[in-house]
């Protein structure tokens, strides 16, 4: 069961979490609760060991005021949405608080990424009461009119029990985007992560933000449901998509970061990670099998060994399986020199290849690391931990 537990009344200054969706990189981050009201995810590294609370109102605003008077201070304009460009130094502008330091260092970020999106923070803040949230998103939108997009993360067991009068509340004062970590749509996989969802629920809440008139955006996890799930994985997971139709299917690798009870599982041989191999095989078979939706595909996650698959269903289909399939046929030792250039960093898609100074600077790499087809995966895990 999620808990919600009230911070004191101290006002700590201005605060951001540690996580956002790759997506929301050049949005302004306020923070309206702290860590992970569930925070029992056996993949995720992030929040364990930290208590979840929520901030209050106040404090939230005091938040959105204080950017709000550095953005106009950076801006020669007072803060006005037509004249992203004038910048001043940040140098120029008096601090009265040091500890108004990150403000100022998020009101610049934003300034310099067009000041188009804000995105709610941490990991669930709709689980605060609706009537809380109504009046940040109202305040919010006051204070920045110009902005185009108001997004936060939600876990569908929070969105299934929240009324929707004040969902569709929440999009007329601002949020019109939330995303979802569904992660899974098969109830083995589920409860074997222990994500504290089915597929029943991510199906509900799904609908209930688009029947809100709230942009959808659903993550997708590949290969959380190791070699022995991998299937039933991606075929429920499709069908549970195929059902809500969201605006955004985001794929996701899973990576395990070994301070996870995922990893304890998998270092004592209870769980089976998929290779690249496995992982491109289910991929294929998850967008086979996702029909009669109209969703942008996104792989914008530096974990995804392919960044071009990505495309809007039914009509870029063909597109998305044809890279995957030209992976699958590709002889071992080219597969091996792709997953390693993906991984450095030097390849983002298939075609990278076919530039020759790339291609012989990964091959010399897999030379000098006696990185083959028979151990690419266990030198591509160690590689992988640089991002996650």
């Amino acid at each position: 069961m999620e808990r919600q537990m009230k911070t004191g009344d101290d006002y700590r200054g201005f605060e951001q979490g540690p996580i956002r969706p790759p997506s929301e990189a050049g949005s302004l981050l306020i923070r309206v609760t702290r860590n992970c009201p569930w925070n029992r995810c056996s993949f995720c590294p992030v929040y364990k060991g930290a208590q979840f609370s929520t901030r209050p109102v106040a404090h939230v605003k005091r938040d959105i005021d204080m950017v709000k008077r550095y953005v106009g201070l950076l801006r020669e304009n007072g803060g006005k949405s037509d004249d992203i460009r004038k910048i001043r130094s940040p140098y120029e502008i008096q601090i009265s608080d040091p500890g108004e330091q990150q403000a100022l260092s998020a009101a610049l970020h934003w300034s310099a990424n067009g000041m188009k999106s804000v995105f709610i923070q941490d990991a669930n803040s709709l689980i605060i009461r609706p009537t809380e949230l109504i009046e940040i998103l109202t305040h919010l939108k006051k204070a920045f009119p110009w902005a185009e997009r108001i997004t936060s993360y939600a876990r569908s067991h929070t969105i299934v029990r929240i009324k929707n009068s004040d969902l569709k509340t929440m999009k007329n004062v601002g949020l019109n985007r939330i995303h979802i970590g569904l992660e899974s749509a098969s109830d083995t996989v589920l409860k074997m992560v222990k994500k504290g969802v089915t597929k029943a629920t991510h199906i509900k809440a799904g609908l209930k933000v688009k029947a809100a008139g709230i942009e959808l955006s659903e993550y997708v996890m590949p290969g959380l449901g190791g070699i022995k799930l991998s299937q039933v994985h991606a075929t429920e997971t499709a069908d549970a998509l195929n059902q809500i139709n969201p605006d955004f299917i985001r794929l996701r690798t899973l990576a395990i970061p070994n301070n996870t009870p995922l990893f304890e599982e998998f270092t004592a041989g209870r769980f089976d990670k998929c290779t690249d191999l496995m992982m491109a095989k289910e991929i294929l078979m998850f967008i086979e099998k996702l029909n009669g939706i109209t969703s942008v595909v996104k792989s914008d996650h530096i974990l995804n060994l392919f960044e071009d698959v990505e495309g809007t269903l039914p009509q870029g289909k063909d597109k998305m399986t044809a890279i995957l399939r030209t992976f699958l046929d590709m002889d071992p030792k080219r597969q091996c020199v792709y997953q390693v250039g993906r991984r450095m960093g030097l390849f983002s898609r298939i075609s990278d290849m076919e530039n020759p100074f790339r291609l012989k600077k990964v091959e010399k790499a897999c030379h000098k690391l006696d990185i083959t087809p028979d151990n690419v995966d266990e030198m591509v895990d160690q590689i992988m931990q640089r991002f996650i």
